[in-house]
């Protein structure tokens, strides 16, 4: 019985950021619990990874609203329908704030929140219409905090964590779940930059992880599936943290 309530067979869903990093571990997750999936991203690796998990490719630039409407269009008509969105994909510029150009600064917002916002709308709306769906977005843990050097990324996350709110209260009566899971740190190119290049700041960040490591992808495969499946019925506008105790800390 407890089984069931994590089973995805038959669910239709679309992934963005999901060529690689912690799109790829959650669109893996989603596969393994029967869901079949469609993966955008903007790029070449999203192909491939969608052979490997036997879904649905779609390149888009998710910061365009142009390019926003139509991915997820298409990968809605190749899945033949919408039960779960997983927006994943992102981006950062590390500026300390007198440094952060308003340029780099409208980029992080465009791509981590107002396209967040896009595409949770346009999937609202169908899955508003048929009465259920599921909707995980990616916050983080500096949606909790500010953080060093990336003030738009802890600005977007922020924005991402009330706007999961927001849309949780709008949506639950319509039998919609939204919510949110906000990684640690995690180990994908987007904090090599750190965990590679940076042995100082590591360290740092290593010696505040109750665990002792950084997270990867495979890590949040758990609670991708959690909020992804029946067992969330009932959870409505939470942000989840995925962080090795790092907030505890």
């Amino acid at each position: 019985m407890a089984g069931d309530l994590f089973d995805l067979s038959g669910c239709r869903a679309v992934v963005t950021g999901g060529g690689r990093g912690l799109g790829r571990g959650m669109a893996d997750a989603l596969v393994a619990a029967g869901a079949t999936v469609a993966l955008i991203a903007r790029t070449a690796e999203v192909e491939e990874a969608a052979r490997a998990l036997g879904g649905v490719a779609v390149r888009a630039d998710l910061s365009k609203q142009a390019d926003l409407e139509g991915a997820l269009d298409a990968a809605t008509a190749g899945l033949g329908g919408l039960d779960i969105l997983v927006a994943a994909h992102g981006t950062t510029r590390r500026h300390r704030a007198l440094e952060h150009g308003l340029d780099a600064w409208d980029d992080v917002l465009a791509t981590n929140l107002s396209s967040v916002f896009g595409l949770c709308r346009q999937a609202g709306r169908v899955m508003v219409g048929q009465g259920h769906g599921k909707i995980v977005t990616v916050a983080s843990v500096l949606s909790f905090s500010g953080g060093i050097g990336a003030p738009a990324y802890a600005a977007s996350k922020g924005g991402v964590a009330q706007l999961t709110k927001a849309l949780a209260n709008e949506w639950a009566p319509h039998g919609v779940n939204v919510n949110a899971i906000a990684p640690g740190y995690f180990r994908t190119e987007l904090t090599a930059p750190i965990w590679r290049d940076d042995a100082a700041r590591n360290a740092e960040i290593l010696a505040r992880i109750p665990a002792g490591r950084w997270g990867e992808p495979a890590d949040l495969a758990g609670a991708t599936v959690f909020l992804a499946s029946r067992a969330s019925d009932y959870v409505h506008g939470v942000v989840l943290p995925v962080d090795g105790g790092w907030l505890a800390r």
